[in-house]
């Protein structure tokens, strides 16, 4: 890597003194941070309405969503390498490549969906059994699976969009729909699971229905949006056309981001998994951490990808000195972050405990996750902002996978399977170990981070599918 002239040391007050670059991030980072809460705000909605119905409703859906959560992380693969990408070639001005990177995601993503749906559908007791053997909450997570299933054929094509709308510039249109189809979802879980307005009570099967009528609605809106002016629409030939330079260089970034994506999602899923055998009352009480979790991590998600696209932007434009530095203050950030984030957590937890309706055990363990959760924020925030925002946005996308491999896999996973399946410790000790993986990795985040093999230009020139110069217009 050729030499990168130097960057002043950054002081704290520095951080927040470029009005240009907090004008950037705050239009970016605010509609994404909403736009992601408003999603998390759907799973807070379902583990709510069915918590009242019965705990093991509200475990069920909570546990069959982490078939979801697994697709998610193929569609965050690419839809990150589209991000890193996209955004350099947007910030050289390049719409043709960027084009051209949209479609390479939408066709993986497309593939990805349907597996997914198929294992759903007609496959949703063995997944289930994945998850937990509590025979009640099986049945009630496989209903949910089969009609939720098709809602999967739809979610990789409509991500790809609003991933895109983010990069070009539309954010806000992208927090619109996500917002829009948020409070539809939570309407018609109302409406449908407690049976109100006419309708018969629904229980699990209607918060799959609100949840499928939500994702029609999001995938059509998308569409019809992409035929306004300023929006990229690719056409027919776009879609089906391969561009087999700009596929390796996608690829390039994808597999990465997959390997690291799969590592994360499986491990994160296998906690649930542990969580979901150590019995009923932790089960409960996990599925409400994790409503919790995901509800704070917005912030840090929203700053990831905002300050990613301001980075990778820079670094597209040729200026590696000025992406470098917009990297240090992310950087700098991202412990800001963390820290408001711990905050916020154990703010919460009082109201918290006072509100979910849960039994006794269940209530005394949430508690005890509460505060764990709260130390993990730090972790998940740094870690999120760095690796997924400023690493990312270079091309630097193999690092996560590794540190994975090291804090997720070769400790945090086997200390908690073996703390559930041998040796029967405490379910807050075993959650503490789920949660492990995400403060450990700091330091290496943080050393990795001053070597400065983030800072790269990806681009090219553009290029036709032979590899050859192409004029755009």
């Amino acid at each position: 890597m050729e030499d990168i002239p130097a960057v002043k040391r950054l002081k704290f007050k520095e951080v927040f003194s470029d009005r240009d670059f907090n004008k950037r991030l705050i239009r970016l980072t605010l509609p994404i941070a909403f736009q992601q809460l408003m999603l998390a705000t759907v799973a807070a909605a379902d583990a709510i309405m069915l918590g009242k119905r019965s705990q093991n409703e509200m475990s069920a859906v909570s546990l069959a969503t982490q078939i979801q959560f697994v697709q998610n992380m193929f569609i965050f693969a690419v839809t990150s390498a589209i991000t890193v990408l996209a955004a350099q070639y947007w910030g050289k001005k390049d719409r043709r490549s960027v084009t051209d990177i949209f479609c390479i995601g939408l066709r993986i993503n497309v593939a990805i969906s349907a597996v997914f749906f198929a294992g759903c559908v007609f496959f949703p007791n063995y997944l289930m059994r994945i998850f937990t053997n509590v025979d009640d909450i099986v049945q009630y997570g496989a209903g949910y699976l089969r009609i939720a299933g098709w809602s999967y054929l739809m979610t990789g094509i409509s991500q790809c969009y609003l991933c895109l709308y983010k990069i070009i510039g539309k954010q806000h249109h992208a927090a619109a729909i996500s917002t829009a189809t948020v409070i539809i979802n939570i309407v018609l879980n109302a409406v449908l699971i407690f049976g109100l307005a006419g309708f018969r009570p629904m229980g699990v099967s209607g918060a799959a229905t609100a949840t499928l009528i939500s994702r029609i609605i999001e995938l059509i809106w998308c569409l019809v949006l992409s035929f306004f002016r300023g929006f990229i629409r690719p056409g027919p030939r776009s879609l089906i056309t391969f561009n087999r330079v700009m596929s390796g260089d996608f690829f390039r970034c994808f597999l990465p981001l997959l390997g690291a994506s799969l590592m994360w999602g499986i491990g994160f899923t296998s906690y649930s998994a542990f969580m979901g055998h150590l019995g009923e009352d932790p089960a409960a009480a996990n599925s409400v951490a994790a409503v919790v979790r995901d509800l704070v991590c917005c912030m840090c998600g929203g700053l990831a990808t905002g300050g990613g696209i301001i980075v990778g932007e820079e670094l597209g434009r040729g200026d590696l000195v000025k992406g470098k530095l917009y990297g240090r203050r992310m950087g700098l950030i991202a412990f800001v972050c963390g820290g408001l984030s711990a905050a916020l957590m154990l703010l919460f937890t009082p109201a918290l405990i006072a509100f979910v309706k849960l039994s006794p055990g269940a209530r005394e363990y949430l508690l005890y996750m509460m505060l764990v959760l709260a130390v993990y924020m730090i972790g998940r925030a740094v870690n999120t902002i760095i690796i997924n925002g400023v690493f990312s946005a270079g091309g630097d996308t193999a690092f996560d996978a590794y540190s994975l491999a090291v804090t997720m896999w070769g400790i945090a996973v086997p200390l908690a399977a073996l703390g559930t399946f041998v040796f029967g410790w405490h379910p807050v000790a075993v959650y503490a170990l789920t949660c492990l993986d995400e403060v450990g990795k700091i330091p290496w985040v943080m050393l990795h981070f001053r070597k400065y093999k983030w800072v790269k230009d990806l681009t090219r020139d553009p290029v036709s599918q032979d590899g050859s110069a192409a004029q755009v217009s």
